[in-house]
């Protein structure tokens, strides 16, 4: 891809109080773990002088890349860098019809790249620009999985041994279109679709695998488990009923995206919080869900609703509603996105409890700087800005790959070959 062309008449409609202004910005897109991450790096007049944020969708990271070179970093050149506010609202009118995911993660990746800079220009982390603290660290939970009931739990008491306070359960059954753990082909023979995911077997499994983590794991560990939007909404009422004995920390995703506007309904009668809106791609539908009642845990891909200057406007409706933080960060979230995360939730009373993801060798590799989960907790970079650098040369050794997810989800099908949401 060429860079960004220069767009005429892109200066601030003010006069500025230095002679910074940005140079240059592009895309990077790379996958030292396999999976598609697309970051964008803003450059300025002054030498050495950048910002880096994440605008990973990594469904869709192709789409993203050609949006931050083609269309919004042409807009930003010869802007001061300061003028985050008016710059992201900017990108986000300028496209006519706006919001969506790529449109959004685009927006995210300039927005997130500008606070870094505010923050490398000032001397300070980003979370001392948002206000400081309010809690030391964010307290984290891992993800067990297994083919079996044992296993999963073999696997969350190896994360609980390891300091973690909490872990997400899921195990996985017959057919290949199981979420989160591993399914097996040919599960239902006979069937029009033998790998079908039968939806009647997971409702009985599933609260199953809660009692035998509770008489295995204890009383202490926070328990969450992810639907992944697989349910009706009578279906859902009725899983997290068969929960109740359990005590979940929370309950992810329980119907699809398509049927939010029912989510008041399963969160009145279910017994545990629903943690909700990782699917969500525009601030306005993330304010339904908090002002309609629909959410006890806003759960946002922040890339999704364009950034840390949304994000943050959310985190305040948030604390005024009662309603609490889980971002989403699993290894989808590039490290910039993860320290984005942690800094809204070392600032934020609204704060309940963060994805966390241990990131390999070759991810600190490509991003130096990478923070990990310590003790379970996740400690924002004390270094300006975010704290972390982009090795170009380390990310060209990883290319991504198209259709990965794709292959995937064009699979998960009920057992008589009816689509299903991934």
């Amino acid at each position: 891809m060429t860079g960004p062309v220069p767009m005429p008449e892109t200066q601030a409609p003010w006069p500025a109080r230095d002679g910074l202004r940005i140079t240059g910005v592009r895309a990077v897109v790379t996958a030292p773990e396999g999976v598609p991450l697309v970051v964008v790096r803003v450059d300025t007049g002054d030498p050495g002088l950048y910002g880096l944020g994440c605008a990973t969708f990594t469904q869709r990271f192709h789409a993203v890349a050609a949006a931050v070179d083609h269309h919004v970093g042409p807009m930003l050149i010869g802007r001061h860098p300061a003028d985050i506010e008016d710059i992201t609202r900017m990108v986000h009118l300028s496209s006519y019809w706006r919001g969506g995911p790529v449109l959004n993660s685009a927006l995210s990746g300039v927005d997130q790249a500008l606070w870094d800079i505010a923050g490398k220009r000032a001397g300070m982390p980003v979370y001392e620009l948002l206000g400081g603290r309010v809690r030391a660290a964010a307290d984290t939970y891992l993800h067990a999985d297994g083919a079996t009931v044992e296993e999963t739990i073999e696997r969350a008491a190896a994360i609980l041994a390891a300091g973690y306070r909490n872990v997400r359960l899921q195990t996985g059954g017959p057919g290949l279109g199981t979420y989160g753990a591993p399914g097996s082909a040919g599960g239902h023979p006979g069937s029009p679709y033998p790998d079908g995911w039968d939806v009647q077997r997971y409702l009985r499994e599933t609260p199953k695998l809660f009692e035998r983590a509770r008489e295995e794991l204890g009383e202490e560990p926070g328990l969450m488990h992810d639907v992944h939007s697989r349910l009706t909404v009578k279906q859902a009422v009725v899983l997290a009923r068969a929960l109740e004995p359990y005590r979940l920390f929370f309950l992810e995703d329980p119907i699809p995206l398509e049927l939010y506007d029912r989510l008041p309904e399963v969160r009145e009668a279910a017994p545990m919080p629903i943690a909700v809106g990782e699917q969500v791609a525009s601030v306005t539908d993330a304010v339904r869900l908090v002002r309609d009642g629909g959410v006890d845990l806003l759960r946002l891909h922040v890339s999704a609703v364009g950034g840390l200057t949304p994000a943050r406007k959310l985190v305040a409706l948030c604390e005024l509603t009662g309603v609490g933080t889980a971002w989403h960060a699993p290894a989808d979230v590039s490290p910039i996105g993860a320290a984005a995360n942690v800094a809204l939730d070392v600032t934020s009373p609204a704060f309940q409890i963060q994805e966390g993801h241990v990131y390999p060798d070759a991810v600190h590799e490509v991003f130096p700087g990478t923070i990990g989960p310590a003790g379970g907790y996740l400690y924002p970079n004390e270094r300006p800005g975010w704290g972390i650098d982009l090795d170009e040369a380390q990310a060209a050794k990883y290319p991504p790959l198209t259709h990965l997810h794709e292959r995937w989800a064009a699979r998960v099908r009920r057992p008589d070959g009816g689509i299903e949401a991934p």
